[in-house]
C-alpha cells in the first residue's frame, strides 16, 4: 500500500509545493519502498522456483536473510515516510522528534525484542534431522 500511495503522490497539485529536502526524502522513501519489497517477495519466488531440489536448508536460510534484509528496509521507508509527511505539515522539531520516535519503535520491536528473546532463549542441541514434536 505504501508503495502505491507514493507512485501517486507525484501527481497530486501540493506535490510542486514540496522543498528540495522532501523531494529527496520523497526519492529515497519511493526506493527503499521497491527494494523492501523486492526483498519481502523473494522468499517466496526462491521457494517456488527451487521447489523440490531437495535444499531447504538452503532455501530457509536465504528466505531468513532476505526477509530480515527486507524488515530492515521497510522499517527505513516507513520511518522516512512519517519523515516526509511530518515536514510537509508540522515544525522541524515536531518532524524531528516524531520520525525519532517511530524509528525508535521499530529499532525495539523489530530488533531489540527479537534479539533479547534470542539471547535470552535456551540452546537447544541440533536435532541432526530427528524431529521431536515439543
Amino acid at each position: 500500500m505504501l508503495f502505491a500511495f507514493l507512485l501517486v503522490v507525484p501527481f497530486s497539485q501540493r506535490f510542486v509545493d514540496v522543498s528540495a529536502f522532501q523531494e529527496k526524502v520523497y526519492f529515497t522513501v519511493l526506493l527503499l519502498t521497491a527494494v523492501a519489497t523486492a526483498l519481502l517477495i523473494a522468499p517466496t519466488a526462491l521457494h517456488r522456483l527451487m521447489f523440490g531440489l531437495r535444499l531447504k536448508d538452503v532455501i530457509v536460510a536465504d528466505s531468513n536473510r532476505l526477509a530480515i534484509a527486507g524488515l530492515v528496509t521497510l522499517s527505513l521507508a516507513m520511518t522516512g515516510a512519517v519523515l516526509l509527511i511530518t515536514d510537509v505539515l508540522f515544525s522541524a522539531l515536531t518532524s524531528a522528534l516524531t520520525t525519532a520516535a517511530i524509528g525508535a519503535l521499530f529499532g525495539a520491536l523489530w530488533l531489540g525484542l527479537p534479539l533479547y528473546r534470542r539471547a535470552s532463549a535456551p540452546r537447544r542441541p541440533p536435532d541432526n534431522g530427528h524431529r521431536v514434536h515439543d
